[in-house]
């Protein structure tokens, strides 16, 4: 377990904390980033070397700690908040994620058991733990990515579409839960992002992972940022995605999978249209 310096969160100069997971890179590390411009310090984790992020979010002129744990257990998460040295968390970007290509039959399950640990039970948690501090407090924000997946039922990517079916869910009852406590939940959805997402999912060889338009992080970022600040419910980042979220409310579910099987079938890269 990492514990951090005595200089690295000192107590004199008090400004608020954000903890961001899955910020070494892609929508988390943004997500960092807009909470550094804004004065916050700053708890980063990831289960990938931190070392670029935090040298990049230093120079910004934020306080940083970095966190390198596997937060698909609850040790990790343990290991994470006690670097906080029970400093209050101000906002919590519950972003770590991790994705699975391929059929679900075809697919280690205990690749599939950390993908639900990590975008599930590892997230939640997280929340649990920082949401009660803050409920306490009676002031926090919290926002956790879920992703447009929640919507379609994903052929290749089954376990996936799943977890973020729950987590979508989930942020939208939780903040319900949480209402008139002065503690708010945003869920952010992204749609296909320009990130290592697809090369750790192995899905370099599908349509979807190399598809050529994936939206910019920094954006989606930011629009899960700004929603987070006015204490809004959830934000589907781009208006493409608002538009697939749509047609996904009407389309019969076995359509869904279908078109979701164009995209995210191994060796789909290179079948014709």
């Amino acid at each position: 377990m990492q514990t951090p310096s005595p200089d690295v969160f000192p107590g004199a100069e008090r400004r608020p904390l954000a903890l961001v997971t899955g910020a070494s890179s892609g929508i988390g590390y943004q997500l960092a980033r807009r909470a550094a411009e804004h004065g916050y310090d700053l708890l980063i984790g990831a289960d990938e070397s931190l070392a670029q992020a935090e040298a990049e979010l230093r120079a910004m002129g934020a306080r940083v700690f970095a966190v390198r744990e596997d937060f698909a257990t609850r040790d990790g998460v343990d290991a994470l908040l006690a670097a906080c040295e029970d400093r209050p968390i101000d906002v919590l970007f519950a972003n770590a994620g991790h994705g699975l290509g391929h059929g679900f039959l075809d697919q280690e399950f205990h690749d599939v058991q950390h993908v639900i640990n990590t975008n599930v039970t590892g997230t939640l948690y997280l929340v649990q733990r920082v949401g009660r501090a803050m409920r306490e407090r009676g002031q926090g924000r919290i926002l956790i990515t879920g992703s447009i997946a929640g919507f379609q039922p994903g052929a290749f990517q089954a376990v996936y579409n799943g977890t973020k079916a729950f987590i979508d869910s989930f942020a939208m009852a939780l903040r319900n839960e949480l209402k008139d406590t002065g503690v708010t939940v945003t869920c952010l959805m992204p749609g296909v992002t320009d990130t290592h997402f697809f090369a750790r999912a192995d899905m370099l060889d599908t349509r979807v992972g190399q598809q050529s338009d994936k939206a910019d992080p920094a954006e989606v970022a930011r629009e899960g940022f700004d929603a987070l600040m006015k204490g809004e419910s959830g934000v589907i980042a781009g208006w493409r995605n608002k538009m697939q979220v749509a047609l996904s409310r009407v389309m019969p579910s076995p359509a869904l999978a279908e078109q979701h099987r164009r995209i995210a079938e191994p060796g789909s890269a290179h079948a014709s249209s």
